[in-house]
């Protein structure tokens, strides 16, 4: 059955993505931080207060979004085994962001082979939270370039590291602890930062966050060095230049696609009008354009397919040996 929920979870998130007429997970775990934070930051003025807030936030949203998703899955199998299979593939998929973060990178690409400059800048502000209202065609590119690659993580591989981990526990299955991953990934992209008001609120999931997400990361950086063809010098340059990104993973992420495709990300960014520098990773052999971006996004699509394709022969193995 694990077998099959992967399979059938993973064609889905390829297929259809998230519909947006659907209520996702992530709607849900983004009202309750919400919520949950307005309350802390209107009662809680002191540091210790918010930081404790945070931590009771992040904990409660992650274990509960896992222990929620485990009972409505074990409902669904308690009213029919076929239900409970299909309900589990459906929020399964809801877990993994590999077909809308590539809608969303082709809606800025289609724009800009369009020659609509504005309508790119307009799209791109959907999906990232630097200005982009001045941005030329070459820095949109890199936005783009960037947000892929460094969603390629959290959005793709890592909730499928944790869904193959529940695999293997029948006792779990994939979406208690997808969902859990999930929602850690969105408490840090809420709350997870060290500027005012999120200081102190944030700091533990930004940090748990860090943890969490930092063996898929490895995993996903070793896997595209593999499919380089030259793992030797991505893991060189990586060692080079990822560890000047203050992030111990998007920067790996980054760089990592950076290197295979021959590209340089980083540079000065925009954030409410004020600047900010990300260090420089990876060699500027080629400038960002169309085609790499697009390359970027079927690298993420053959590593999510490698990993789900050693699960599933491991899942397999497992259930012919112990039958």
């Amino acid at each position: 059955m694990s077998i099959i929920i992967l399979l059938v979870a993973a064609v889905l998130d390829y297929l259809i993505g998230d519909p947006w007429h659907w209520l996702h997970p992530v709607q849900v775990m983004g009202w309750t931080i919400s919520q949950w934070t307005k309350f802390t930051l209107k009662y809680c003025d002191r540091p210790v207060l918010q930081r404790c807030s945070g931590v009771g936030m992040g904990l409660t949203v992650i274990i509960g979004s896992g222990v929620l998703g485990w009972l409505i899955v074990r409902g669904a199998s308690l009213v029919h085994p076929l239900f409970g299979i299909v309900t589990h593939s459906i929020m399964l998929a809801s877990c993994f962001a590999t077909r809308s973060l590539r809608n969303s990178a082709q809606d800025v690409l289609q724009a800009l082979n369009c020659g609509n400059l504005e309508q790119a800048r307009t799209k791109l502000s959907l999906f990232v939270g630097r200005d982009t209202q001045n941005l030329s065609e070459a820095e949109i590119l890199r936005a783009v370039m960037e947000t892929v690659t460094e969603n390629a993580t959290d959005g793709a591989i890592s909730p499928l590291f944790y869904a193959i981990i529940g695999a293997f526990i029948p006792t779990v299955g994939s979406v208690p602890l997808a969902l859990a991953y999930k929602a850690a990934s969105t408490l840090d992209s809420m709350v997870g930062y060290r500027s005012a008001p999120y200081t102190y609120i944030g700091w533990f999931s930004a940090r748990l966050e860090d943890y969490l997400t930092w063996l898929p990361c490895r995993l996903n950086v070793f896997t595209l060095a593999l499919l380089s063809g030259k793992p030797i010098k991505v893991w060189n340059i990586c060692r080079r230049d990822a560890v000047k990104d203050p992030s111990p993973n998007s920067g790996w992420s980054e760089c990592a696609y950076a290197v295979v495709l021959g590209v340089q990300v980083g540079g000065i960014n925009w954030y409410g009008g004020v600047a900010k520098s990300k260090p420089l990773l990876g060699d500027a052999i080629y400038p960002i354009t169309v085609v790499r971006v697009e390359q970027a996004l079927a690298l993420t699509r053959y590593c999510f397919l490698i990993w789900l394709v050693i699960a599933l022969i491991l899942l397999l193995a497992i259930s012919t040996i112990t039958s």
